[in-house]
């Protein structure tokens, strides 16, 4: 297993040896994010910020005018909060392709505690106009869209946690923007995941099938634009639907899919993530128990949403 932010680095350092007009931007974190292969592979595709992340945006938005595709890359946290201001002004309002990474969100960052889990990253870029919005789940889909953002006219940004993340696609698999993918068939109810919460998903669906329900699972790697007709076909075929993020439940997936429901087609939903709470410092596997983010957790949510 490797982490989706070395899969993101690996795919860079290809994008930019076969396009000279990849460019690689960095806030003095590439350690962290999993973009030091490029300084050292295609270091001519690479320019190092310094900490100074609204000016990395600044510049990014600069390049993309001037015909380049920059992918600026640092924590989450300071890409939609420090920087937002010129990610939404610079960036989203000239509607450039300027592509926008995110690593270190939500729990995972463990130790690092609330002031760099960033637990509110999606709710703010996808609010931001021409902006798409990805969260990838596994070092495949992150290949994937990342290419798919190099090729998007317009910008983007991804969502990348921290550890290593299991593998579940087949190499050759695609992702189209504003897809999903079913992970696992099921009648009884549905289980909405992004990330790194996918995984846990697939184990509480299997937790739940030992009791005699069916869930089903669906990745939703892409949050703006989102799969409407998938989530509609859910709420049509399964008697509940759950969503699970490893992010606030206000404005993330959560909102995002209750969004489509509330529009298109009303059905019991139960949210989970972070309930309207900080984060805080810990090892992650104890973090995910305490905010009930467990395969466990979901489970008996799940039961809990079938019992009515």
């Amino acid at each position: 297993m490797i982490a989706n932010r070395i899969a993101y680095g690996e795919a860079l350092v290809e994008l930019a040896r076969e396009n000279p007009n990849i460019v690689v931007l960095d806030a003095d974190a590439c350690k962290s994010t999993g973009t030091l292969c490029c300084r050292e592979q295609v270091p001519e595709n690479f320019i190092q910020c310094g900490i100074a992340e609204q000016n990395m945006m600044g510049i990014a938005a600069g390049l993309a005018l001037q015909g380049k595709i920059p992918f600026a890359t640092t924590f989450s946290v300071f890409t939609c909060m420090r920087a937002v201001e010129q990610v939404r002004n610079a960036i989203c309002y000239a509607n450039v392709n300027a592509n926008i990474v995110g690593t270190h969100s939500g729990l995972e960052t463990g130790a690092d505690g609330g002031t760099h889990q960033g637990i509110e990253d999606i709710a703010i870029m996808r609010v931001l106009p021409n902006m798409t919005v990805f969260a990838p789940s596994t070092p495949i889909c992150t290949r994937f869209l990342t290419r798919s953002m190099a090729a998007h006219p317009g910008p983007s940004y991804m969502r990348l946690g921290k550890d290593p993340t299991p593998e579940l696609y087949q190499e050759g698999e695609i992702f189209p923007i504003g897809g999903s993918k079913l992970l696992r068939q099921g009648n009884d109810l549905t289980i909405f995941a992004c990330g790194n919460m996918v995984w846990r998903a697939l184990e509480a669906a299997q937790l739940l099938a030992a009791d005699g329900i069916e869930a089903r699972v669906l990745d939703l790697y892409s949050i703006k634009p989102i799969d409407q007709q998938a989530i509609i076909k859910a709420a049509q075929e399964t008697s509940g639907l759950v969503t699970v993020e490893d992010h606030s439940i206000i404005g993330g997936l959560g909102g995002a899919v209750a969004e489509v429901l509330c529009e298109f087609a009303p059905a019991k939903l139960l949210r989970m993530g972070l309930l309207d709470v900080f984060g805080r410092s810990g090892v992650p596997d104890r973090l995910y128990e305490l905010y009930h983010l467990t395969p466990a957790d979901i489970a008996q949510n799940c039961k809990r949403l079938m019992q009515g």
